[in-house]
């Protein structure tokens, strides 16, 4: 009997035993080379970097080097499973990075729930790394863990399940908007999934321009007014449904131009894609069952459709950004990764797609276009020195 992808997956992690080793970069082989890498001579860099910490980036891989961090808490659709059990998805995140950004990332897994904890762990070891890379922290506490690092790290900060994940919705949503000929100005979007994900995309496509926009959760729309929101929430209550609609989903996506879901499977009808305007897009991310499946949404009158997997065209997946991100960061030596960064990334993987190749089934560049990582980097890095964040 054929095994599926989770078998197969599961049988060859162990025959991979890890997906990451460390690989030494310089020979090893007599006593000369010997005490170059280490012992007496590398005293000398050691003393250099005590007199100027810049250096470091220089004199070690630091340049090169990104932690990629979780507590367990928000696993891919997993949930709370614990760091120990992170750690497979960890391992793969650095695969990545190395694949397609040529970004040395290692793996930490930390134990503990508490932000201050973490907080605490994370800036301790920071000294360690070019940037730092949060992953499968659940929400809100991913809001505060990295607002907090950022104020005290002079390395960039990116949880990418929330930026990365906006920059490529964002590069999606453009390519879309030039198919189905609208102004992103003038659409009306709901997004059901006001988690980290949800949130920073609804942030970023703001600043990108979207004026009209609804956030849902489980129990419906989100309000200004509401006393039961979390603390996030209630801030994005304030920015977004400026009409101060209530009621379902449902009741939020009649007359939208664009749903976004980062929520749960299935909770999207055919009705509700029929109640939305002419040319709808729908990108329906839940993994691995979408919000709605693409077939129903397209046969009940959506133009362009988007999902998190690679068997429907259209995958919306953040490895097309977060690889040229951090290599772009790197290069440039930014202190942080802003807003201009993440807008200009998203206009680069965009741009991929040239318009003679356009269409409903290709909105965005494919994970294996080679292209991805160097433009998305070249642009970073023009974003980091006009906005005054790159020391390179």
């Amino acid at each position: 009997m054929k095994m599926n992808i989770r078998e197969q997956s599961l049988e060859k992690h162990y025959e991979w035993n890890g997906k990451i080793e460390v690989v030494s970069r310089v020979p090893i082989t007599n006593s000369e080379e010997l005490s170059l890498a280490y012992t007496p001579g590398v005293a000398e860099p050691c003393l250099e970097i005590q007199k100027d910490y810049d250096k470091s980036f220089r004199l070690t891989r630091r340049n090169n080097l990104v932690a990629v961090i979780t507590d367990g808490t928000a696993v891919l659709g997993l949930g709370d499973i614990g760091p120990e059990a992170g750690m497979p998805v960890m391992e793969g995140k650095c695969a990545l990075f190395k694949e397609f950004g040529d970004v040395d990332a290692f793996p930490l897994c930390v134990r503990s729930k508490d932000v201050d904890e973490i907080v605490k762990t994370i800036y301790l070891i920071s000294g360690s790394f070019g940037g730092i890379n949060l992953e499968d922290i659940s929400a809100p506490r991913c809001f505060e863990i990295e607002r907090r690092l950022k104020e005290i790290c002079d390395i960039p900060v990116f949880h990418d399940d929330q930026h990365g994940t906006a920059v490529i919705v964002a590069a999606a949503m453009l390519n879309a908007l030039k198919i189905v000929k609208k102004d992103i100005k003038d659409i009306k979007v709901v997004m059901n999934g006001a988690g980290s994900a949800g949130i920073a995309i609804a942030k970023h496509i703001m600043n990108m321009g979207v004026q009209h926009i609804t956030l849902c959760d489980s129990k419906g729309i989100i309000c200004e007014g509401n006393t039961k929101l979390n603390s996030e929430k209630a801030e994005m209550a304030k920015i977004t449904n400026r009409e101060h609609l209530t009621g379902t989903l449902a009741d939020a996506m009649k007359n939208t131009d664009v749903f976004i879901g980062v929520s749960a499977p299935n909770v999207v009808t055919e009705d509700m894609v029929k109640s939305m305007n002419e040319n709808a897009i729908v990108f329906a991310m839940s993994n691995p069952t979408p919000e709605i499946m693409p077939d129903l949404a397209k046969n009940a009158g959506a133009r362009v459709i988007g999902t998190g997997r690679s068997d429907f065209p259209n995958q919306i997946n953040n490895v097309l950004a977060f690889p040229g991100i951090f290599r772009g960061a790197l290069d440039c030596r930014a202190r942080e990764i802003n807003e201009d960064m993440k807008v200009a990334a998203s206009y680069a993987i965009a741009s991929l797609v040239d318009d003679s190749e356009l269409c409903e089934e290709y909105i965005l560049p494919k994970a294996f276009d080679k292209r991805v990582g160097k433009t998305v980097a070249q642009a970073v890095i023009a974003a980091a020195r006009k906005s005054g964040v790159a020391r390179n």
